[in-house]
């Protein structure tokens, strides 16, 4: 493993999203300046405390780009339109974002570019969406560091916050043929090291890196840890398999606050299998990643109800 020594101006686009934030206080904490691109100002002004430099942008307004990747040697590229209150066509903007991002790095001359997309085949929409947004990253010709990664276990992930809505509100459930796909989830802290760690590993750019956690699980194995992580018994699952995406997207929208409009493109990614099938990239850090029952215990006490906000 080779570290690189220089000093470095790294920028973190997607800052106000639940990782781009922790990597971002992550970042600022060591060598080097930070830059947070972000829409709205105000809503990074913690960020900017800790001593991030915030820099207004928007990855679907070009024209706003330029002055953000000013001198910027490493970028990371944490945004996807899939979230609350987005409404249908994000693929389509994610294209787009991430098409101007690319032209206007490259003309930026920025050395690096680090993002976090999805572990398995692209089969759903959502994981297809995150995949041509790598692709079109790589094509900029700037050296792109692709991780892939299964389910986040961590307080704002989505997935993570489905799964411990269930086992919070039903001690029954019907489940579809999702619970049972396989999967290789990682925590979050684990995540932003891998993420923070890439700029200073010259082997880790132009290739992907598949990180997971040590434990492969399904769904519902996620399900049964967050319960014992909960000191719960795990909930009954009553086996639904012709329980479509768009009807178990309703159903986790009744029983859950987690939008409609995100769980479905989640949902229709869970029947994707998302284990680490090389691990060649994971060997080039010295990252110990978390068992799956301490990364559930971690995510349960970021925030003390990772649900107390969403619902």
């Amino acid at each position: 493993m080779v570290a690189t020594t220089e000093p470095r101006r790294l920028l973190v686009a997607g800052a106000t999203g639940y990782i781009g934030g922790l990597l971002a206080r992550e970042l600022v904490s060591g060598e080097g300046s930070v830059r947070c691109l972000v829409r709205d100002r105000s809503r990074a002004a913690d960020l900017e405390r800790l001593g991030c430099e915030l820099a207004e942008a928007d990855v679907l307004r070009p024209e706003t780009l330029p002055a953000a990747l000013d001198g910027v040697t490493t970028a990371y590229y944490l945004v996807h339109s899939m979230g609350r209150g987005s409404g249908s066509g994000f693929a389509e903007r994610d294209r787009a974002a991430a098409s101007n991002f690319a032209a206007a790095a490259r003309e930026a001359g920025v050395e690096r570019l680090i993002y976090l997309g999805g572990l398995g085949e692209p089969g759903s929409e959502h994981l297809r969406s995150r995949h041509q947004t790598a692709e079109i990253l790589a094509e900029s010709g700037i050296p792109l560091t692709y991780f892939r990664a299964a389910a986040v276990i961590g307080g704002g992930s989505e997935s993570f916050l489905v799964v411990y809505h269930l086992v919070k509100r039903l001690p029954a459930m019907i489940t579809p043929r999702w619970v049972t796909t396989r999967t290789q989830p990682i925590a979050i802290a684990d995540v932003v090291a891998f993420l923070s760690a890439a700029p200073g590993i010259a082997a880790t750019a132009g290739r992907e890196i598949q990180i997971g956690g040590p434990e492969v699980t399904t769904y519902g194995g996620m399900i049964d840890a967050l319960a014992r992580a909960l000191d719960r018994r795990p909930p009954l699952r009553v086996p639904v398999p012709l329980l479509t995406p768009y009807l178990s997207s309703l159903w986790i929208g009744l029983v859950t606050p987690v939008d409609v409009g995100v769980a479905r493109p989640l949902i229709e990614g869970l029947a994707t299998e998302t284990v680490v099938t090389d691990p060649s990239g994971m060997d080039l850090f010295e990252i110990e990643a978390a068992p799956i029952e301490a990364a559930m215990r971690a995510a349960l006490d970021e925030d003390g109800d990772p649900g107390a906000s969403r619902g």
